[in-house]
């Protein structure tokens, strides 16, 4: 009982803690950024002399390129290995240049959005911006456009521009760009990157699918395959550190060594985010006994740019409850839950043996079966560094939606993440980084049947919002008594005629904006 008092922290320490050190507050950690920090653990093997005797091959007939085997002369995949940076907070991010000649900017690297921008004026935060004068080859298109997320909004000029990247690419490609010029909440405080990279689908691009996106341009340009994947490794480091960590984004394949066992694959319902199905959660093994619709509702997604994993409400709450119950704490304040208060151990403790697994099951290609990605309390209890005094302090790494499952980095940061765009699925597998004092914090497993599951978790009508749906239809009702009363003015006689009107054409384009808030 003695070491179990120890172990829960006075929440008026935790409370002086988050006044005396604003920067440990929640705030900005919820905006478009996510989880990093890498540390080189399992590193990979030597590679490079065995690479440069393989000649270049072709991408092979299922759309995947492996590391080893190079996709021709554009793209070296292997200097694409530990070519992120970046901590736990503030996001992974990669190098680039840009421009004639070339200017150096660090871009953070989003999947859950599909514009690619950069500083294009001096702001406080940053460092470094991207003066499209001094570039001989940029063009500005002739109109702005403003993108904007979960937290944070930018507005820039629309231009395109020839761009290098030097870990990865022996060649320049011609792509689309936007220049920040106004921006709200965007460029934070103690930021090591200038600009920002969506490798979502085209349907998210502002101001509309049509814009090609940076990773479209690539794929063609590098004749690479429409894939790519990503390892974040900040498992178990402190939220918000040096901002010298990082991990591997490969544009084009895939990389053996930076993962163990198999790829697991699961379909993309629908080809904006990378929308996902989720059947299932269990805590400590006890599912949680929900509609799968829920987890659904209104859509479930992998996105790098989100820092923690994002529950809707309903599903937060059971997620909560049930954590509470399955730990060794006997009582929490409810200020750790919600994000407002810090949990602090002595430096002597660590607090991740008193809480419980989460795993999070997945339909598999073959519907009939699932497998499971499950993390570890390393993963979801984060320690957050500055604490200082002789307590390491921790906060929650899950919080409440309004309405989206959001797989962000608090759980991508335990597995190897391979966007296959070209056979339109999600693979996971485990993370050779995803490490804690050198024991494993994900797993996967699988195949389970899905025979106890509805046969389609997505809903057609999202759960959240079938007032939208409503509304719509009570629009194309006076869309069309609109249109019956012009054809009896058409059919009339002349002299009873009415100059004809002409009523708003009504379309979607509009629910686009919904589509880019995370």
């Amino acid at each position: 009982m003695g070491a179990l008092a120890r172990a829960l922290l006075l929440p008026l320490l935790a409370q002086w803690l988050l006044r005396a050190a604003p920067a440990l507050a929640p705030a900005p950690f919820t905006l478009p950024l996510r989880v990093a920090v890498a540390v080189s653990r399992g590193a990979s093997p030597t590679l490079g002399a065995r690479a440069a005797s393989v000649p270049p091959a072709a991408p092979p007939e299922d759309g995947l390129a492996l590391a080893l085997e190079p996709a021709g002369g554009a793209a070296n995949f292997l200097a694409m290995v530990d070519n992120l940076q970046g901590d736990s907070g503030r996001g992974y991010y990669l190098e680039m240049l840009i421009g004639t000649p070339p200017q150096k900017l660090q871009v953070l690297i989003d999947t859950g959005s599909s514009n690619f921008a950069v500083a294009g004026a001096p702001h406080s935060y940053i460092d470094s911006y991207f003066d499209t004068e001094r570039s001989s080859t940029y063009h500005y298109k002739g109109f702005d456009v403003t993108v904007k997320y979960t937290q944070g909004s930018w507005t820039g000029f629309m231009g395109e521009d020839v761009v290098t990247i030097p870990k990865g690419f022996n060649s320049s490609f011609l792509v689309n760009v936007a220049t920040i010029f106004e921006s709200e909440n965007f460029f934070l405080p103690g930021i090591k990157w200038n600009g920002i990279l969506g490798l979502a689908y085209a349907t998210l691009a502002k101001p509309s699918s049509s814009l090609e996106t940076f990773f479209d341009s690539l794929v063609m340009q590098a004749k690479i395959p429409n894939v790519f994947s990503m390892q974040m490794c900040g498992a178990g480091l402190p939220v918000a550190g040096s901002g010298t960590n990082g991990g591997s984004l490969v544009l084009g394949g895939i990389e053996p060594s930076l993962y163990k066992g198999d790829i697991w694959y699961t379909p993309i319902k629908e080809e904006w985010y990378y929308q996902i199905e989720i059947l299932k959660l269990e805590i400590g093994g006890q599912n949680l006994n929900l509609d799968c619709r829920e987890y659904n509702a209104d859509k479930a997604i992998v996105d790098s740019g989100t820092t923690l994993l994002r529950l809707p409400q309903k599903v937060f709450d059971a997620v909560v409850e049930a954590v509470a119950h399955a730990s060794l704490i006997p009582e929490f304040s409810d200020g750790f839950w919600t994000g407002s208060q810090l949990a602090c151990w002595t430096n002597s403790e660590t607090p991740w043996s008193y809480f419980p697994k989460i795993s999070i099951y997945l339909r598999e290609e073959n519907s009939s079966i699932s497998f499971r990605i499950t993390i570890l309390p390393q993963l979801y209890i984060q320690p957050m560094v500055g604490a200082g005094l002789n307590y390491e302090c921790y906060r929650f790494g899950i919080s409440p939606s309004s309405n989206t499952l959001v797989i962000g980095a608090t759980v991508m940061e335990g597995f190897y993440v391979v966007f296959d765009r070209a056979r339109k699925r999600v693979g996971f597998a485990t993370s050779r980084c995803a490490e804690v004092a050198g024991a494993p914090v994900s797993e996967i497993s699988g195949p389970f049947s899905t025979d106890d599951i509805a046969s389609n978790c997505v809903p057609t009508l999202p759960l959240k919002e079938p007032i939208l749906w409503i509304v719509s239809c009570s629009l194309m009702g006076v869309c069309g008594i609109i249109l019956l009363i012009l054809i009896i003015l058409l059919l009339l006689p002349f002299r009873c005629r009415h100059r004809p009107c002409h009523p708003e054409v009504v379309n979607d384009e509009s629910s686009l904006v919904r589509h880019r808030w995370k």
